[in-house]
């Protein structure tokens, strides 16, 4: 029994004596982590007003923003930790060591979010903008630090890597397309009646835009027919419909005016007679 009590005295003494000595660094180190936290916070909102007039994507500023709070807090639980008299050159080296195993795992998602900063800082589409690039095609939904969405009209999506999008040829429309359709009317046709048809209803249309100014004219002649070209320019959402209206309304615009659209005709050339053309050799 009076070894129990030596016991339980020398762990109390122990317990007092590491109180004394290391807990006002515990208080300290605490302190600091929690200025730590506040200060990241004040900096992290400098941050996201300044990025907010550089005009950067939300899900980019959200990104930078956390990382900058991170920083501030990794920093001072530095310093925490040396208060705390731990040694920071062994954890560092073992970090390293872990980082640079972990870099080789994680070389395709490293790689996509080098090309997202790229794509981030150069920006050459934004979202809202119609791209094209490796064999697809779409609205920009998203950027992120590792992927890019793209929409398409059947309200399907199309998540393309990073990596895949930096480096490419790339088109991009904007936010608006222009709408490339053809109409083939007879030889005979009055081609300055059609045209003047098909401007109104181009002017009628609430998805044309009066800028840039719709384009109308022949495009080529082509045989026993006029190929009128109609290109306007439409937002990148009103594209799909904007193309079934104009196509509508210039065929029933045609039909009321007796405008001919013209078919698809060939000319059939016999040579050596009907005969021949029946396995019969002429005599």
């Amino acid at each position: 029994m009076e070894n129990q009590l030596q016991a339980i005295e020398q762990v109390r003494a122990l317990a007092i004596d590491m109180g004394m000595k290391f807990g006002p660094k515990v208080l300290v180190a605490t302190a600091m982590l929690v200025a730590g936290y506040v200060c990241g916070r004040w900096i992290g909102a400098i941050a996201a007003r300044t990025l907010h007039r550089l005009q950067l994507e939300p899900p980019v500023r959200m990104l930078i923003v956390r990382t900058v709070r991170l920083l501030v807090l990794g920093l001072f639980a530095i310093v925490a930790l040396q208060n705390l008299g731990i040694e920071l050159l062994p954890l560092i080296a073992g970090l390293g060591v872990a980082g640079a195993g972990i870099a080789l795992a994680l070389q395709g998602v490293l790689g996509n979010v080098a090309a997202g900063l790229t794509i981030i800082f150069t920006r050459p589409f934004r979202v809202g903008d119609y791209i094209s690039i490796v064999h697809e095609e779409g609205e920009v939904l998203e950027i992120s630090i590792l992927n890019t969405v793209l929409g398409h009209a059947d309200l399907s999506r199309i998540v393309i890597p990073n990596r895949k999008i930096a480096g490419e040829i790339l088109h991009n429309y904007g936010r608006i397309r222009q709408l490339g359709i053809e109409v083939r009317v007879p030889c005979e046709t009055d081609i300055e009646s059609a045209l003047e048809t098909i401007r109104e209803i181009l002017g009628a249309n609430k998805h044309v835009l009066a800028d840039p100014k719709p384009l109308t004219g022949v495009s080529s002649l082509a045989d026993s027919s006029v190929v009128i070209g109609v290109c306007p320019w439409v937002n990148v959402p009103d594209y799909n419909s904007a193309v079934g209206e104009i196509h509508q309304a210039i065929l029933a615009a045609f039909r009321a005016k007796n405008i001919s659209i013209a078919a698809p005709s060939r000319e059939i050339r016999l040579i050596g007679g009907v005969e021949r053309v029946k396995g019969i050799e002429p005599s």
